[in-house]
């Protein structure tokens, strides 16, 4: 024991000091992560295995929560839906940040003015964000109409028909994202050593074949990065959906909006089924977790890493 505390505070009492220095720095951060996220987890933890609407003493039920959720047609609508906005929002996110970036790369004019203009979505408020967003939707009087007219589609009604209420959502979504995967995107374009395009160059080889042979290969760790950022980001879309379908059917028509984060919210926070939405975090967070590994797993088979070797 005496030798285990001698290797992490160090042999002398230099190294001692500076290692009970260095805890007391950190400990405000652990403490604060431990007590306002670490038990609030481990509460909603036991809470999914009860049964308690906040007022009545909390009962165990076991397992129930867990089989009402597989039996529950609004879970899986949830569901549903938030795998629908992260095959809609994931790769257009992707696709229109990386070519962004690309553009932003080029020693353009104004540049560094373009790319604070495209992050500014980032740290604008996503309630703000979307309330404005919400009235260009609108079917009459909203932007979208104005432009639409012509076409036929002027007084489109985007956040009341099931169909397409989710795209309203999804494009808000990727507008408020879009800025931060340019910015991951810039960043790993200008890691790429210079050479690889010089040495493309000299082989012949053209802007695109420098694109798909050089650019996408080493920018491999950024795009999985970014990839496991989206998903995530995807399966925890709520502002959006809140406000933008407030003042028509909240959650949808039919539920058609409705994610699995606005449906935990509903079990909360609207029925009191404190229980039940908790096993619905749980679920969240073990399929969040799932895909994360289920990423890391695969990204051995094409993401590839510059070997610091030779």
């Amino acid at each position: 024991m005496t030798s285990t505390l001698l290797k992490f505070f160090g042999p002398t009492p230099l190294s001692r000091r500076k290692a009970l220095w260095g805890m007391a720095l950190v400990a405000p951060n652990v403490l604060g992560l431990f007590f306002f996220f670490g038990v609030p987890v481990l509460m909603a933890f036991i809470t999914s295995f009860r049964e308690w609407n906040a007022i009545k003493p909390a009962r165990y039920v076991g397992f129930d929560n867990f089989e009402r959720l597989a039996t529950d047609p609004k879970f899986e609508q949830a569901l549903t839906n938030t795998f629908k906005l992260i095959g809609l929002t994931v790769p257009i996110e992707m696709v229109l940040a990386l070519g962004i970036a690309v553009l932003l790369n080029q020693p353009l004019r104004g540049r560094n003015w373009l790319r604070m203009a495209y992050f500014l979505p980032v740290v604008t408020s996503t309630v703000a964000a979307s309330v404005v967003w919400t009235s260009i939707f609108q079917p009459r009087y909203g932007i979208l109409s104005d432009l639409l007219a012509p076409v036929g589609l002027g007084e489109t009604k985007w956040l009341v028909d099931p169909g397409l209420v989710l795209i309203p959502v999804g494009v808000v979504a990727i507008w408020q994202r879009l800025g931060f995967d340019m910015v991951l995107f810039l960043a790993g374009l200008q890691a790429i050593p210079g050479e690889l395009y010089e040495a493309a160059l000299i082989d012949g080889a053209n802007r695109w074949q420098r694109f798909r042979n050089v650019t996408l290969p080493m920018l491999s760790p950024t795009t999985f990065l970014v990839v496991v950022l989206a998903i995530i980001n995807g399966f925890q879309i709520f502002d959006q959906v809140y406000v933008m379908t407030l003042r028509t059917v909240p959650g949808g028509v039919g539920g058609s909006a409705t994610t699995l984060t606005y449906f935990l919210y509903r079990r909360a926070f609207t029925n009191s089924e404190f229980g039940y939405a908790s096993a619905v975090a749980l679920v969240l967070f073990l399929l969040v977790l799932g895909v994360t590994v289920v990423q890391l797993v695969m990204q051995r088979y094409w993401v590839y890493y510059e070997s610091d070797e030779g």
